[in-house]
């Protein structure tokens, strides 16, 4: 599905709503990104133009590929509490789900339930046969959170930027 234009790629579940990224999404970005910590994982810590470029990319991703990362934000309140969605980066062997929740909102199962709404996406709206997702061996929480929805390795490769990772296939949740 490249190239295809999604309109309005929003989902909800039970405490969240998963939207489009938008300008407005800035301040979130650019704290998580600033914060070594909480984006050490995720390419961080990142100075505010380059926190800046994560979000244009994350915006781009939806037009040049038909899908992207969400906006995720909590129902209740409509604060945006992290990111999550399915990228595939030019260069990079393979789509995967990715997720990054913001300090303050972690521990409360954000990522789980935005993943799964992620992951069906996935499967009922783009066909996919699989859904995958990959991680530093190091990212003890992410490969926690790979288990808890179902994940089986299914390989081990080295990716373009020299780093070996597990491969984890997803089920439809």
């Amino acid at each position: 599905m490249v190239g295809a234009l999604v309109t309005d790629p929003a989902i909800e579940t039970a405490r969240l709503v998963l939207r489009a990224p938008a300008a407005s999404d800035f301040p979130v970005y650019r704290d998580f990104y600033a914060d070594a910590d909480a984006s050490a994982f995720y390419g961080g810590p990142l100075a505010p133009a380059l926190a800046w470029r994560k979000l244009a990319f994350d915006i781009g991703h939806w037009s040049l590929r038909g899908f992207g990362m969400w906006s995720v934000a909590e129902r209740a309140s409509g604060t945006m509490v992290g990111g999550c969605g399915l990228v595939r980066p030019e260069g990079w062997p393979r789509h995967e789900l990715t997720w990054w929740i913001m300090p303050g909102a972690r521990r409360r199962g954000f990522a789980f339930e935005s993943s799964c709404a992620a992951i069906g996406w996935a499967y009922a709206a783009l066909g996919w046969e699989r859904v995958e997702t990959h991680m530093k061996d190091d990212n003890v929480a992410a490969r926690g959170l790979a288990v808890r929805l179902g994940g089986v390795i299914i390989a081990r490769e080295r990716f373009p930027d020299g780093i070996e990772r597990d491969i984890f296939a997803l089920p439809r949740p």
